[in-house]
């Protein structure tokens, strides 16, 4: 597996997510309502147990989302299959305080590009929840912007 990858756009910047960012994009996270009514708490120890069980699974990439190089979310590659060449993908912001402006929507052109050109994967995949409009949006307009 690469490491220590940077990919910039003009609002965000991709790295690979190492687990001091790990630890900050959690301990600021709140549950959108619309997916999650459970409260959510961080724990340190929990939080570090689910990165090394993420990060060691290989088929797996993650990247912090950096906006002024401050971590606001995250987006990996899930289920990649280079024999097929295909991947899904997931991304979760922080909060609602980075929703809306665009930082989703740059982040997941960014991870596109990268997983098309240097991951030599034709086909990417994303699911989303239902009810969740603005993944559907997001999605789709990164999708139109290729």
């Amino acid at each position: 597996m690469e490491s220590d990858i940077s990919l910039f756009g003009d609002n965000v910047t991709l790295v690979t997510c190492t687990k001091e960012l790990w630890h900050e994009i959690h301990k600021c996270y709140e549950p959108d309502p619309m997916m999650d009514m459970t409260p959510y708490v961080y724990d340190f120890e929990r939080c570090d147990k689910a990165f090394s069980h993420k990060s060691n699974d290989d088929p797996r990439r993650y990247f912090a989302i950096l906006h002024d190089e401050r971590p606001v979310g995250e987006i990996y590659l899930k289920h990649i299959d280079i024999g097929d060449r295909t991947s899904d993908f997931g991304i979760t912001l922080v909060n609602d305080s980075f929703k809306g402006k665009g930082f989703g929507t740059e982040a997941i052109r960014l991870l596109i590009d990268y997983t098309f050109n240097s991951l030599d994967i034709e086909t990417i995949t994303a699911d989303s929840v239902l009810r969740n409009v603005r993944s559907h949006h997001v999605v789709s307009s990164s999708n139109r912007a290729l």
